[in-house]
Protein backbone atom coordinates (compact mmCIF):
# COMPACT_ATOMS: atom_id res chain seq x y z
CA UNK A 1 0.00 0.00 0.00
CA UNK A 2 1.30 3.32 -0.92
CA UNK A 3 -0.47 6.58 0.58
CA UNK A 4 0.23 9.78 2.35
CA UNK A 5 -1.03 9.96 5.63
CA UNK A 6 -0.74 13.50 7.01
CA UNK A 7 -1.33 13.62 10.92
CA UNK A 8 -5.05 12.73 12.02
CA UNK A 9 -7.53 14.97 12.97
CA UNK A 10 -10.57 15.31 14.77
CA UNK A 11 -13.79 16.01 12.29
CA UNK A 12 -13.72 19.98 11.85
CA UNK A 13 -16.72 22.10 11.23
CA UNK A 14 -17.39 24.79 8.44
CA UNK A 15 -16.70 27.18 11.19
CA UNK A 16 -12.86 26.13 12.13
CA UNK A 17 -11.54 24.39 9.03
CA UNK A 18 -8.98 26.75 7.19
CA UNK A 19 -7.05 26.55 4.08
CA UNK A 20 -4.25 25.18 6.04
CA UNK A 21 -5.88 22.58 8.31
CA UNK A 22 -4.57 19.14 7.79
CA UNK A 23 -6.85 16.38 6.52
CA UNK A 24 -5.91 13.22 6.96
CA UNK A 25 -5.98 10.34 4.41
CA UNK A 26 -7.15 8.02 6.99
CA UNK A 27 -8.06 8.99 10.72
CA UNK A 28 -7.41 6.06 13.11
CA UNK A 29 -7.73 8.20 16.24
CA UNK A 30 -10.97 9.89 16.31
CA UNK A 31 -13.22 6.73 15.42
CA UNK A 32 -12.12 5.05 18.91
CA UNK A 33 -12.90 7.50 20.82
CA UNK A 34 -16.77 6.78 21.36
CA UNK A 35 -15.36 3.61 22.43
CA UNK A 36 -11.64 3.93 24.08
CA UNK A 37 -12.89 2.95 27.51
CA UNK A 38 -14.61 0.00 26.50
CA UNK A 39 -11.29 -1.05 24.50
CA UNK A 40 -9.57 -0.58 27.69
CA UNK A 41 -11.65 -2.38 29.77
CA UNK A 42 -11.26 -5.18 27.30
CA UNK A 43 -7.29 -5.28 27.98
CA UNK A 44 -7.81 -4.93 31.58
CA UNK A 45 -9.89 -8.16 31.69
CA UNK A 46 -7.55 -10.16 29.43
CA UNK A 47 -4.44 -8.67 31.64
CA UNK A 48 -6.54 -10.03 35.17
CA UNK A 49 -7.66 -12.95 33.59
CA UNK A 50 -4.12 -14.10 31.60
CA UNK A 51 -6.52 -14.76 28.46
CA UNK A 52 -4.01 -13.61 25.72
CA UNK A 53 -4.36 -16.18 23.34
CA UNK A 54 -7.94 -18.16 22.12
CA UNK A 55 -10.47 -18.39 24.90
CA UNK A 56 -13.60 -16.43 24.78
CA UNK A 57 -12.76 -13.52 23.36
CA UNK A 58 -11.90 -15.49 20.19
CA UNK A 59 -14.71 -17.67 20.27
CA UNK A 60 -17.04 -15.16 20.80
CA UNK A 61 -16.02 -12.88 17.91
CA UNK A 62 -16.07 -16.04 15.52
CA UNK A 63 -19.35 -16.40 16.72
CA UNK A 64 -20.60 -13.06 16.17
CA UNK A 65 -18.54 -12.53 12.91
CA UNK A 66 -20.39 -15.31 11.11
CA UNK A 67 -23.78 -14.56 11.87
CA UNK A 68 -22.86 -10.82 10.84
CA UNK A 69 -21.55 -12.58 7.40
CA UNK A 70 -24.09 -15.27 7.15
CA UNK A 71 -21.97 -18.25 7.41
CA UNK A 72 -21.81 -21.44 9.82
CA UNK A 73 -18.13 -20.81 10.63
CA UNK A 74 -15.62 -18.23 11.12
CA UNK A 75 -12.52 -18.72 12.32
CA UNK A 76 -10.14 -16.20 14.02
CA UNK A 77 -6.34 -15.95 12.76
CA UNK A 78 -3.42 -13.94 12.99
CA UNK A 79 -3.67 -11.50 9.87
CA UNK A 80 -5.52 -11.83 6.27
CA UNK A 81 -2.22 -13.25 4.67
CA UNK A 82 -2.82 -16.12 6.68
CA UNK A 83 -6.89 -16.40 6.20
CA UNK A 84 -5.54 -16.86 2.38
CA UNK A 85 -2.90 -19.41 2.69
CA UNK A 86 -4.66 -21.43 5.27
CA UNK A 87 -7.75 -21.63 2.84
CA UNK A 88 -5.26 -22.56 0.04
CA UNK A 89 -3.67 -25.34 2.08
CA UNK A 90 -6.92 -26.75 3.27
CA UNK A 91 -8.22 -27.39 -0.49
CA UNK A 92 -4.97 -29.11 -0.95
CA UNK A 93 -3.58 -27.00 -3.22
CA UNK A 94 0.02 -28.40 -5.00
CA UNK A 95 2.73 -27.60 -7.54
CA UNK A 96 1.83 -26.31 -10.29
CA UNK A 97 -1.72 -26.02 -9.20
CA UNK A 98 -2.84 -22.92 -11.40
CA UNK A 99 -5.08 -20.23 -9.39
CA UNK A 100 -6.43 -17.11 -11.58
CA UNK A 101 -7.04 -13.96 -9.79
CA UNK A 102 -6.43 -10.23 -10.58
CA UNK A 103 -2.98 -8.47 -11.08
CA UNK A 104 -4.71 -4.66 -9.65
CA UNK A 105 -4.16 -6.24 -5.89
CA UNK A 106 -2.13 -6.33 -2.91
CA UNK A 107 0.50 -8.61 -2.91
CA UNK A 108 -1.08 -11.05 -0.47
CA UNK A 109 -3.17 -12.19 -2.57
CA UNK A 110 -1.08 -13.62 -4.96
CA UNK A 111 1.81 -15.11 -2.54
CA UNK A 112 -0.60 -16.67 -0.20
CA UNK A 113 -1.28 -18.92 -3.74
CA UNK A 114 2.60 -18.86 -4.17
CA UNK A 115 3.22 -20.21 -0.41
CA UNK A 116 0.50 -22.68 -0.63
CA UNK A 117 2.61 -24.14 -3.51
CA UNK A 118 0.62 -22.91 -6.35
CA UNK A 119 0.89 -20.79 -9.17
CA UNK A 120 -0.65 -17.38 -9.36
CA UNK A 121 -1.98 -16.63 -13.26
CA UNK A 122 -3.18 -13.04 -13.51
CA UNK A 123 -6.01 -11.70 -15.68
CA UNK A 124 -7.42 -8.20 -16.37
CA UNK A 125 -10.18 -6.29 -14.82
CA UNK A 126 -13.44 -4.48 -15.95
CA UNK A 127 -12.51 -1.10 -16.46
CA UNK A 128 -15.31 0.91 -14.85
CA UNK A 129 -15.37 -1.78 -11.34
CA UNK A 130 -11.55 -2.74 -11.13
CA UNK A 131 -12.78 -6.27 -10.15
CA UNK A 132 -11.61 -9.74 -12.09
CA UNK A 133 -13.38 -9.78 -16.05
CA UNK A 134 -15.13 -12.77 -16.34
CA UNK A 135 -14.18 -12.91 -19.80
CA UNK A 136 -10.70 -12.76 -19.18
CA UNK A 137 -11.20 -15.16 -16.75
CA UNK A 138 -12.71 -17.84 -19.06
CA UNK A 139 -9.93 -17.41 -21.17
CA UNK A 140 -7.15 -17.91 -18.96
CA UNK A 141 -8.77 -21.38 -17.89
CA UNK A 142 -6.60 -24.32 -18.68
CA UNK A 143 -5.58 -27.66 -17.43
CA UNK A 144 -4.07 -26.87 -14.89
CA UNK A 145 -6.38 -24.28 -13.19
CA UNK A 146 -7.84 -25.69 -9.94
CA UNK A 147 -9.92 -22.58 -8.45
CA UNK A 148 -10.64 -18.77 -9.15
CA UNK A 149 -9.96 -15.92 -6.57
CA UNK A 150 -11.71 -12.99 -7.22
CA UNK A 151 -11.12 -9.71 -5.05
CA UNK A 152 -13.84 -7.29 -3.96
CA UNK A 153 -11.91 -4.29 -4.42
CA UNK A 154 -12.01 -0.96 -2.61
CA UNK A 155 -15.34 -2.06 -1.08
CA UNK A 156 -17.34 -3.34 -3.89
CA UNK A 157 -17.83 -7.16 -5.17
CA UNK A 158 -16.42 -8.64 -8.00
CA UNK A 159 -19.04 -10.40 -10.46
CA UNK A 160 -20.15 -13.25 -8.80
CA UNK A 161 -22.28 -14.93 -10.88
CA UNK A 162 -20.61 -15.29 -13.74
CA UNK A 163 -17.19 -16.20 -12.43
CA UNK A 164 -19.36 -18.76 -10.10
CA UNK A 165 -20.54 -20.32 -13.42
CA UNK A 166 -17.53 -20.17 -14.62
CA UNK A 167 -16.15 -22.30 -11.95
CA UNK A 168 -19.32 -25.05 -12.04
CA UNK A 169 -18.73 -25.48 -15.49
CA UNK A 170 -14.89 -26.28 -15.08
CA UNK A 171 -14.94 -28.12 -11.79
CA UNK A 172 -12.99 -25.20 -9.93
CA UNK A 173 -13.14 -23.61 -5.99
CA UNK A 174 -13.46 -20.02 -5.59
CA UNK A 175 -12.48 -18.32 -2.90
CA UNK A 176 -13.21 -14.39 -1.86
CA UNK A 177 -10.39 -12.11 -1.23
CA UNK A 178 -12.98 -9.77 0.86
CA UNK A 179 -10.27 -7.78 2.77
CA UNK A 180 -12.19 -4.72 1.94
CA UNK A 181 -15.57 -5.74 2.27
CA UNK A 182 -16.47 -6.15 5.78
CA UNK A 183 -20.47 -5.75 5.00
CA UNK A 184 -20.51 -5.69 0.72
CA UNK A 185 -22.86 -7.75 -0.61
CA UNK A 186 -23.71 -8.72 -4.08
CA UNK A 187 -27.32 -9.10 -4.98
CA UNK A 188 -28.30 -9.07 -1.53
CA UNK A 189 -25.23 -11.81 -0.69
CA UNK A 190 -22.57 -10.92 1.62
CA UNK A 191 -19.23 -10.91 0.12
CA UNK A 192 -17.77 -13.84 2.10
CA UNK A 193 -20.50 -16.56 1.19
CA UNK A 194 -20.05 -17.39 -2.32
CA UNK A 195 -17.35 -19.00 -2.59
CA UNK A 196 -15.98 -22.09 -1.20
CA UNK A 197 -14.74 -19.42 1.53
CA UNK A 198 -14.08 -16.02 1.83
CA UNK A 199 -11.35 -14.31 4.00
CA UNK A 200 -11.18 -11.18 5.49
CA UNK A 201 -8.73 -8.62 7.15
CA UNK A 202 -8.58 -6.72 10.35
CA UNK A 203 -5.12 -4.70 9.53
CA UNK A 204 -6.23 -1.17 11.25
CA UNK A 205 -7.13 0.61 8.83
CA UNK A 206 -9.85 -1.68 7.04
CA UNK A 207 -13.35 -1.30 7.65
CA UNK A 208 -12.97 -3.50 10.35
CA UNK A 209 -10.18 -3.30 12.28
CA UNK A 210 -8.23 -4.22 14.79
CA UNK A 211 -5.54 -2.62 16.63
CA UNK A 212 -3.12 -4.65 15.25
CA UNK A 213 -3.27 -7.68 12.98
CA UNK A 214 -6.20 -9.71 12.55
CA UNK A 215 -7.70 -12.06 9.99
CA UNK A 216 -10.76 -14.48 9.76
CA UNK A 217 -12.41 -17.31 6.97
CA UNK A 218 -15.25 -17.60 6.52
CA UNK A 219 -16.87 -20.73 5.79
CA UNK A 220 -19.93 -24.08 5.54
CA UNK A 221 -17.22 -26.42 4.19
CA UNK A 222 -15.86 -28.34 7.07
CA UNK A 223 -12.70 -30.04 5.64
CA UNK A 224 -11.91 -25.83 5.85
CA UNK A 225 -13.18 -25.50 9.34
CA UNK A 226 -10.97 -28.49 10.58
CA UNK A 227 -8.20 -27.28 8.33
CA UNK A 228 -7.56 -23.57 9.03
CA UNK A 229 -7.83 -24.43 13.06
CA UNK A 230 -5.63 -26.90 12.84
CA UNK A 231 -3.41 -25.23 10.61
CA UNK A 232 -3.18 -21.43 13.13
CA UNK A 233 -2.37 -24.32 15.49
CA UNK A 234 0.73 -25.62 14.84
CA UNK A 235 -0.77 -29.02 12.84
CA UNK A 236 -2.65 -29.98 15.80
CA UNK A 237 -6.19 -31.82 16.27
CA UNK A 238 -5.68 -31.63 19.93
CA UNK A 239 -3.15 -30.55 21.96
CA UNK A 240 0.38 -31.89 21.38
CA UNK A 241 -1.35 -33.97 18.51
CA UNK A 242 0.28 -32.75 15.18
CA UNK A 243 -1.60 -33.98 12.08
CA UNK A 244 0.88 -32.19 9.79
CA UNK A 245 3.11 -29.66 10.38
CA UNK A 246 1.03 -26.18 10.41
CA UNK A 247 1.67 -22.17 11.73
CA UNK A 248 1.29 -19.96 14.79
CA UNK A 249 -1.31 -18.31 13.08
CA UNK A 250 -3.79 -17.69 15.88
CA UNK A 251 -6.05 -14.59 16.54
CA UNK A 252 -5.23 -12.79 19.75
CA UNK A 253 -7.64 -12.30 22.66
CA UNK A 254 -7.09 -8.37 22.66
CA UNK A 255 -7.48 -8.05 18.85
CA UNK A 256 -10.66 -10.36 19.25
CA UNK A 257 -12.04 -7.95 22.07
CA UNK A 258 -11.47 -4.81 20.29
CA UNK A 259 -13.19 -6.71 17.34
CA UNK A 260 -15.92 -7.57 18.75
CA UNK A 261 -16.96 -4.02 20.09
CA UNK A 262 -15.91 -2.25 16.82
CA UNK A 263 -18.22 -5.12 15.33
CA UNK A 264 -21.57 -3.26 16.93
CA UNK A 265 -20.74 -0.02 15.05
CA UNK A 266 -19.61 -1.74 11.98
CA UNK A 267 -22.95 -0.80 9.84
CA UNK A 268 -23.41 2.54 11.25
CA UNK A 269 -19.46 3.34 10.15
CA UNK A 270 -20.54 1.88 6.66
CA UNK A 271 -23.17 4.53 6.21
CA UNK A 272 -20.80 6.97 7.15
CA UNK A 273 -18.55 6.06 4.37
CA UNK A 274 -21.70 6.00 2.08
CA UNK A 275 -22.89 9.37 2.98
CA UNK A 276 -19.05 10.93 1.68
CA UNK A 277 -18.58 9.38 -1.50
CA UNK A 278 -21.98 10.61 -1.86
CA UNK A 279 -20.58 14.35 -0.92
CA UNK A 280 -17.89 13.53 -3.41
CA UNK A 281 -20.31 12.32 -6.37
CA UNK A 282 -22.12 15.80 -5.75
CA UNK A 283 -19.32 17.75 -5.62
CA UNK A 284 -16.70 15.99 -8.27
CA UNK A 285 -19.50 14.61 -10.89
CA UNK A 286 -19.44 17.19 -13.19
CA UNK A 287 -15.33 16.96 -13.79
CA UNK A 288 -14.82 15.57 -17.07
CA UNK A 289 -10.93 15.07 -16.57
CA UNK A 290 -11.72 13.33 -13.43
CA UNK A 291 -13.08 9.55 -13.70
CA UNK A 292 -14.94 8.94 -10.55
CA UNK A 293 -15.82 5.50 -9.14
CA UNK A 294 -19.02 3.87 -10.04
CA UNK A 295 -21.06 1.41 -7.90
CA UNK A 296 -22.25 -1.74 -10.24
CA UNK A 297 -25.56 -2.35 -9.86
CA UNK A 298 -25.25 -6.30 -8.38
CA UNK A 299 -23.30 -4.17 -5.65
CA UNK A 300 -23.95 -2.51 -1.85
CA UNK A 301 -20.36 -0.67 -1.77
CA UNK A 302 -18.95 -0.22 1.57
CA UNK A 303 -16.44 2.40 -0.13
CA UNK A 304 -12.86 0.96 1.59
CA UNK A 305 -11.42 3.57 -0.52
CA UNK A 306 -12.49 5.90 -2.63
CA UNK A 307 -10.33 6.12 -5.66
CA UNK A 308 -10.54 8.48 -8.53
CA UNK A 309 -8.83 8.27 -12.01
CA UNK A 310 -7.06 11.24 -13.94
CA UNK A 311 -4.23 10.85 -16.92
CA UNK A 312 -2.57 13.84 -14.43
CA UNK A 313 -2.36 11.66 -11.29
CA UNK A 314 1.30 12.23 -10.25
CA UNK A 315 0.29 16.68 -10.55
CA UNK A 316 -3.23 16.14 -8.84
CA UNK A 317 -1.30 14.43 -5.89
CA UNK A 318 1.00 16.87 -5.70
CA UNK A 319 -2.17 19.59 -5.50
CA UNK A 320 -3.53 17.77 -2.95
CA UNK A 321 0.12 17.68 -0.82
CA UNK A 322 0.64 20.61 -1.30
CA UNK A 323 -3.02 21.70 0.27
CA UNK A 324 -1.95 19.57 2.99
CA UNK A 325 -4.37 16.79 1.68
CA UNK A 326 -3.77 13.03 2.57
CA UNK A 327 -3.88 10.84 -0.47
CA UNK A 328 -2.92 7.42 -1.61
CA UNK A 329 -1.97 5.00 -4.42
CA UNK A 330 -4.09 1.61 -4.31
CA UNK A 331 -1.91 0.34 -6.65
CA UNK A 332 0.63 2.00 -9.09
CA UNK A 333 2.42 -0.88 -9.91
CA UNK A 334 0.63 -4.24 -10.99
CA UNK A 335 1.57 -7.56 -9.47
CA UNK A 336 1.93 -9.01 -13.04
CA UNK A 337 4.73 -6.35 -13.29
CA UNK A 338 6.63 -6.41 -9.83
CA UNK A 339 10.23 -7.93 -9.78
CA UNK A 340 8.72 -10.40 -7.34
CA UNK A 341 6.62 -12.52 -10.57
CA UNK A 342 9.04 -11.08 -13.34
CA UNK A 343 9.57 -15.13 -13.48
CA UNK A 344 6.11 -15.62 -14.64
CA UNK A 345 6.81 -13.72 -17.84
CA UNK A 346 4.43 -11.49 -18.10
CA UNK A 347 5.58 -8.76 -20.95
CA UNK A 348 4.62 -4.57 -20.46
CA UNK A 349 1.11 -4.37 -21.62
CA UNK A 350 -0.41 -7.75 -21.62
CA UNK A 351 -2.85 -6.68 -19.46
CA UNK A 352 -3.71 -3.74 -20.64
CA UNK A 353 -6.90 -2.17 -18.42
CA UNK A 354 -4.80 -3.30 -15.46
CA UNK A 355 -1.92 -1.00 -16.54
CA UNK A 356 -3.82 1.56 -17.70
CA UNK A 357 -5.93 1.77 -14.40
CA UNK A 358 -2.95 1.52 -12.21
CA UNK A 359 -0.87 4.61 -13.76
CA UNK A 360 -4.10 6.74 -13.37
CA UNK A 361 -5.65 6.07 -10.09
CA UNK A 362 -5.34 8.59 -6.87
CA UNK A 363 -7.10 7.36 -3.24
CA UNK A 364 -8.84 10.49 -1.54
CA UNK A 365 -9.62 10.68 1.82
CA UNK A 366 -11.90 8.53 3.23
CA UNK A 367 -13.02 7.19 6.53
CA UNK A 368 -16.56 7.40 8.61
CA UNK A 369 -16.04 10.56 10.33
CA UNK A 370 -14.57 12.60 7.56
CA UNK A 371 -16.90 15.89 7.61
CA UNK A 372 -18.52 17.40 4.64
CA UNK A 373 -16.71 20.24 5.37
CA UNK A 374 -13.30 18.37 4.85
CA UNK A 375 -14.80 16.71 1.59
CA UNK A 376 -15.74 20.17 0.60
CA UNK A 377 -11.95 21.36 0.81
CA UNK A 378 -10.90 17.94 -0.89
CA UNK A 379 -13.49 18.93 -3.58
CA UNK A 380 -12.24 22.60 -4.02
CA UNK A 381 -8.58 21.75 -4.08
CA UNK A 382 -9.49 18.89 -6.61
CA UNK A 383 -11.33 21.44 -8.85
CA UNK A 384 -9.11 24.53 -8.96
CA UNK A 385 -6.33 22.18 -9.94
CA UNK A 386 -8.74 21.17 -12.70
CA UNK A 387 -9.39 25.05 -13.61
CA UNK A 388 -12.98 24.84 -12.30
Amino acid sequence: MSAILMPNAAPTSADTLTDTTPIPFLDLVEPHREREEEFVAAFRRALRSAAFVGGPEVEGFEREFAVYVGTQHAIGVANGTDSLRFIFLSLGLEPGDEVITASHTFIATSEAITQAGGKPVFVDIDPVTMTLDPAAVAAAIGPRTVGIVPVHLYGQPADMDPLLALAAQHGLWVVEDAAQAHGARYRGRSAGTMGVAGSFSFYPGKNLGSVGEGGAVTTNDPRIVEGVRRLREHGQREKYVHVSEGYNGRLHAIQAAVLRIKLQDLDAATAGRQRVARWYQEALGDLADLDLPQTAPWAEHVWHLYVVRTPAREALRQALTSARIGCGLHYPIPLHRQEAYASLGYAEGSLPVTERVASSLLSLPMFPTLTEAQVGRVADTVRRFFGR
